[in-house]
């Protein structure tokens, strides 16, 4: 009796010992982890990524490719404005392209091993792996990781809930929230695929700057678009040449279209394009140096464009030209002749001393496009004045902000050309990226609208810089 007893004790000992091989804990999860980072050679993936930072929500559709040793390329399209911008990194370095505007930004960076991205698998497993007190729950097919969120760049978010594949390892979701619980990132693949075979030259910069079809880099597939010369209006993403209205080459692209030589900016510190700058703003919805829509009859325009000579491209993709030798500040009237009159002053902003209607009206008849000013101004800060300022042959508007910080914001048409600047870091605004550059001053420089924007500063804080670029969106986008 007593041996029978030792024998079923025996045989139970063996079912609980095999049942419990056949179940992962956490533990064991993270070994098979850091075995999968150790051995990593390549993957591509793609998704949805929706941003909640800012007032309304951002989405884009994402597709990201990774190639041991530090060989990235992520493409990042607003498919509701039509708008791809990829960052690169190979050998030569950091790239931030938006490749509609032949604008390309080129940086000392680290980037992405000194901050962390939400859709790189590298970011999602190393923050796995360095949180020791992970929570790890399982759903389905998936394992489930709550975890710290550790990006630079953005203080509001805090943690992270990752979803792994039980078989792969693969990412499946990840949702990123804020102190509160409130979601602020929310990325779903729809596909995800270790070892892919991927070519050295997909990372290439000229590559993806003349590949116009950026869902795919097919080596032997035809170019669907290509590079024009710089005076040129570019083509729309899908190759198409532009429609009637929209930014068009030769002797009737207005003067201010053309940017001079290179020449340094005083509120950046950066150098500035000596190329022209005729690529279509806005997928070639509307001429790079005339984001604002047109003067209507009725003075009702918000921000008029400028109009420069009598053969200037109609503004906001053929909708009623400016007329010639109207003041983009006043509206043109209904024979034709334009009307120089004072432009109102933007809701919300401080207009105080110089910076009023006059300036900015003149201004804006300066760069060629209407001023867009920020939505948001911290605390203890106000407007002080909107002057222009030269980059070559090529006309700025610069807007200067004092009080509690102090900062000044230059917008100019973009420039057709790779800038190079010092060492630096990306910043993702929820409707564009930009790059932060400087130590004790800082930049941040970004595009949106056919413009370029930047916002300089000696003492603002990383969360205020950001905030007052993203509402720059929210204004022009009344």
């Amino acid at each position: 009796m007593r041996r029978v007893t030792w024998i079923l004790a025996i045989v139970m000992s063996a079912a609980l010992l095999l049942a419990g091989c056949g179940k992962k804990d956490a533990g064991s999860v993270v070994k098979d982890l850091d075995h999968v980072i150790g051995k990593l050679e390549s993957y591509q993936g793609t998704g949805r990524m929706v941003l909640q930072t800012g007032q309304e929500p951002q989405e884009y559709q994402v597709e990201v490719w990774y190639q041991q040793p530090h060989y990235y390329r992520i493409s990042l399209t607003n498919e509701k404005k039509d708008i791809t911008q990829v960052v690169l990194r190979n050998d030569d370095g950091v790239f931030v392209l938006t490749p509609h505007l032949h604008k390309s930004f080129r940086f000392q960076s680290d980037w992405p091993e000194n901050q962390g991205q939400v859709y790189l698998f590298q970011s999602l497993a190393q923050s796995i792996l360095l949180d020791t007190e992970r929570q790890f729950t399982k759903e389905g097919n998936s394992f489930v990781f709550d975890v710290a969120a550790n990006y630079a760049n953005s203080g509001q978010m805090a943690r992270q809930k990752i979803w792994l594949d039980q078989k792969s390892l693969a990412p499946q979701k990840v949702e990123v929230s804020d102190s509160s619980s409130n979601v602020l990132v929310k990325l779903d693949f729809t596909q995800f695929e270790f070892g892919k075979k991927l070519e050295k030259d997909s990372f290439d910069m000229q590559r993806n700057m003349t590949s116009w079809d950026l869902k795919s880099l097919d080596k032997d597939a035809p170019v669907s678009g290509a590079a024009t010369e710089p005076s040129a209006g570019a083509a729309s993403l899908d190759g198409k040449a532009p429609a009637a209205g929209k930014a068009a080459a030769g002797k009737d692209t207005p003067a201010s279209a053309q940017a001079g030589a290179a020449g340094k900016d005083a509120a950046a510190g950066t150098p500035a394009s000596g190329a022209s700058a005729g690529a279509a703003a806005d997928g070639g919805k509307a001429p790079a140096t005339s984001p604002g829509k047109a003067a209507a009859a009725d003075g009702s325009a918000k921000a008029p464009a400028a109009a420069t000579g009598s053969g200037g491209a109609a503004a906001d993709a053929g909708k009623t030209p400016a007329a010639s030798g109207a003041s983009a500040g006043g509206a043109a009237s209904a024979s034709g002749t334009g009307d120089k009159q004072p432009a109102p002053a933007a809701a919300g902003t401080a207009a105080t001393g110089a910076a009023g209607a006059d300036n900015k009206a003149a201004a804006n008849s300066s760069a060629g496009f209407g001023l867009i000013e920020p939505s948001y101004m911290p605390k203890g800060v106000a407007q002080q004045d909107i002057r222009d300022v030269k980059l070559g042959e090529n006309t700025g508007i610069m807007v200067r902000y004092q009080g509690t910080y102090n900062y000044t914001l230059l917008e100019a048409a973009p420039q057709t050309q790779t800038v190079s600047v010092l060492p630096g870091d990306i910043v993702d605004l929820g409707y564009t990226l930009g790059v932060v550059t400087g130590d004790e001053k800082k930049t941040l420089t970004w595009t949106y609208e056919g413009i370029e924007f930047r916002l300089a500063t000696a003492d603002l804080p990383h969360d205020e810089l950001v905030k007052i670029a993203q509402s720059v969106a929210e204004e022009a986008g009344k």
